[in-house]
């Protein structure tokens, strides 16, 4: 069975314009590829370090015909040192013990999940996700992907984290989060446990999706530093 694929043989579709969702009065375009079942792990590390993101079976990356802020960003996990406000997230958080599953749909993920999205995004397209939808976005999935549980000293799951394993680090596809745990910046830690994963993989990055500058929803992804963009010339180092 052979895991090998030659670039040249995929097949690119691309979406109709629609409105974006970071920035006003921009309509944004995707370009996407379904990933096979078979070489679908090589393909998401592939196309990722090219820029795309992974959702379900299919993967994408903006092709916006008037618009191009969206960047690819990714951490430098083995040169981050957090600072105070970092540490003092990852003391809040110390109590909770994370175990790390297969690819595989809870009822306790999907009522976090669902109670996540009525909160955070009651408008957006998911928010009518169904047990079954859910199930696909997290088993359908040609990847080497895992699902990283957080639970509290009374073994009730906290946050969740989708997250795919590449040859050079971690990528973040979707996490969720108990938004009653204001005090915890339950975001802000998986990121920061994720990193301290990578570092102790010996894995050089963690792929946090994609940046807009000039979104407010997408600030918080800069903070994370060094960190690298993706641009015409390749990935660059951030100041």
């Amino acid at each position: 069975m052979s895991r090998h694929f030659d670039p040249n043989d995929l097949q690119f579709y691309i979406t109709l314009p629609a409105p974006c969702p970071y920035l006003d009065g921009e309509m944004e375009r995707k370009i996407f590829t379904p990933l096979d079942p078979l070489k679908g792990p090589n393909i998401n590390d592939y196309l990722t370090h090219s820029g795309f993101r992974r959702s379900q079976n299919v993967i994408y990356r903006p092709a916006c015909e008037t618009c191009h802020a969206c960047h690819s960003l990714r951490v430098k996990s083995a040169e981050f040192t957090p600072g105070r406000s970092f540490r003092r997230t990852l003391k809040n958080n110390a109590d909770l013990i994370r175990t790390v599953n297969e690819a595989y749909a809870t009822q306790e993920q999907f009522d976090l999940l669902n109670k996540y999205l009525l909160n955070r995004h009651p408008d957006g397209g998911m928010a009518e996700m169904d047990f079954e939808r859910y199930e696909m976005m997290v088993e359908d999935c040609a990847s080497r992907t895992e699902i990283i549980e957080y639970r509290n000293a009374d073994d009730r799951l906290i946050a969740c984290c989708i997250t795919d394993t590449l040859r050079d680090g971690l990528s973040m596809v979707y996490s969720f989060f108990d938004m009653d745990e204001t005090k915890r910046s339950l975001g802000n830690f998986m990121i920061l446990d994720h990193i301290n994963i990578c570092k102790q993989a010996g894995f050089a990055f963690l792929y946090l999706g994609y940046w807009v500058e000039q979104s407010p929803k997408m600030s918080y992804k800069a903070k994370f530093k060094p960190h690298q963009v993706l641009r015409k010339i390749g990935w660059c180092d951030i100041e």
